[in-house]
């Protein structure tokens, strides 16, 4: 049976949903798509995961999707000689990449010679996901002398962020590397790629990847947000992560910033997750608070296509039970009046162009003549994304001979993807369509339906037809 809702849910996996009972009722609960988070975890772990996900995909008759997240890289202090120090107010403190000796109340190792080479006074380091903020007095190729401004507690290898300064780094590690290269054997269907800074970090994924897998940029640092529309043009889908984001800017600008994501993303067309601490509460409790509510449906009603859960699903005490109340908060949200309003105040005006077109008028006869369902017949997902870009009441079929097209689409708004033979002609579409849409329980006899596609058939991005049917 196809999903109710039209926003989908991504659902981490880690110790605490690796078997095949959990994630069998992850997908029960709503489920979609599922994140292999490569930070943690063997290879093997990554595979029995993905195998079991492969295995249930075909008792659950509908098409799942997997997504690789890369680690990126990874800037950490070292180690300190007594234990954690304590950093005062006011006092110096020296960073260098005298990796062998180690830390103490003044001075720490920070072996990653890239951030000094970017350092002028001025510029302030954040350490332990913000905890801690040094401000640089005077810098050079292998040293920087700070003054403490936020002060506390660091320990032996706390994460280091430097806001505002596009670090001389490729987003991939060679670990990152190695993970994607066994990723792609996987047959994974997404790869989430972290640290963007710039569109040539994603140029670079894209030419490794070669087209076997769709590009997720995470957006988590300031400089990305600083050339969004490149980095836009060139990814297949965005993440907003909202905790990296929240360390680099003040909290109180992220929201505005999600927002405008998600608006641009839904301008292209290009499919948008909204991520981090969505219903963080749920790692420890049967229940979110409210605001965790309030913040997933603001994502849904915003017209993202997905919202995710990280440490949930992965090592929480609830992850069912958190994938369901995602899922209950989408449903909820979407059956209010007002967020249809919003969906439909907010749609882009089409570009001069056929894809757009076809798009923009399947959406008007849909409403016009009321359809129960909207077919897009497909191979490279494009006249799916292009359907889904219009956010349309009815609900969207992705009818596609390519397994790997269906699966990629289990993350695009409002779309049921469907694998199915090739057709071998208008008529023959039309009839599976209809077949299709009955099977699923979208339309009854004297029904009607809209079907976009692209001919000649399995022509990748050749959207150019429009044809409505009866369902006899």
């Amino acid at each position: 049976m196809p999903r109710a809702s039209n926003a989908k849910i991504v659902a981490t996996l880690g110790p605490a949903s690796a078997d095949r009972r959990t994630i069998e009722a992850l997908v029960r609960a709503g489920a979609d798509v599922f994140r292999l988070n490569f930070s943690h975890g063997t290879h093997a772990d990554h595979q029995a995961r993905l195998d079991l996900i492969r295995a249930i995909e075909a008792d659950a008759g509908r098409p799942l999707g997997v997504l690789l997240d890369l680690q990126g890289p990874k800037l950490r202090v070292g180690t300190f000689a007594g234990g954690p120090v304590k950093l005062v107010e006011g006092a110096p403190f020296r960073l260098d990449l005298d990796r062998e000796r180690p830390g103490d109340a003044t001075r720490a190792p920070l072996p990653h010679p890239e951030i000094f080479a970017a350092l002028k006074p001025g510029i302030d380091l954040l350490l332990d996901d913000g905890r801690l903020r040094l401000r640089v007095q005077r810098s050079g190729q292998d040293f920087a002398e700070t003054i403490v401004v936020d002060g506390g507690m660091l320990s032996d290898r706390k994460g280091v962020n430097v806001p505002g300064v596009v670090l001389p780094l490729s987003a991939m590690t060679d670990k990152d590397r190695s993970d994607l290269a066994f990723g792609l054997t996987l047959g994974v269907d997404w790869v989430a790629l972290s640290f963007v800074q710039r569109a040539t970090d994603i140029v670079e994924a894209r030419a490794i990847i070669q087209g076997r897998a769709g590009i997720v940029a995470k957006l988590e640092k300031p400089a990305a947000i600083d050339c969004l529309d490149d980095i836009l043009a060139a990814t297949d889908a965005v993440m907003v992560a909202r905790g990296d984001l929240g360390v680099e800017m003040p909290a109180e600008q992220v929201p505005a910033i999600q927002k405008r994501i998600v608006r641009e993303c839904r301008k292209l067309g290009k499919p948008v997750i909204v991520a981090t601490q969505m219903l963080e509460s749920m790692v420890s409790a049967p229940v979110p608070t409210r605001a965790e509510a309030s913040d997933v449906a603001t994502a849904i009603y915003d017209g993202a296509d997905a919202v995710m859960l990280s440490a949930e699903s992965a090592s929480g005490r609830f992850p069912v039970e958190a994938v369901a109340m995602m899922d209950r908060i989408i449903a909820q949200t979407e059956a209010d009046p007002f967020y249809r309003d919003a969906i439909d105040a907010s749609h882009t005006k089409p570009a001069a162009n056929t894809a757009d077109a076809i798009g923009w008028a399947a959406r008007s006869v849909a409403g016009l003549l009321d359809v129960a369902a909207m077919v897009a017949y497909t191979s490279s997902g494009s006249s799916a994304l292009r359907m889904a870009r219009e956010r349309p009441r009815a609900p969207i079929i992705g009818m596609t001979p390519m397994r790997e097209t269906a699966r990629r689409l289990a993350l695009v708004w409002g779309v049921n993807p469907v694998v199915c033979r090739d057709v071998t002609g208008a008529n023959d579409m039309t009839e599976r369509a209809v077949a299709t849409a009955k099977d699923l329980q979208f339309a009854q006899p004297g029904q009607t339906i809209v079907i976009a596609a692209g001919m000649p058939f399995g022509t990748p991005g050749s959207t150019n037809l429009l044809r409505i049917a009866q369902i006899d």
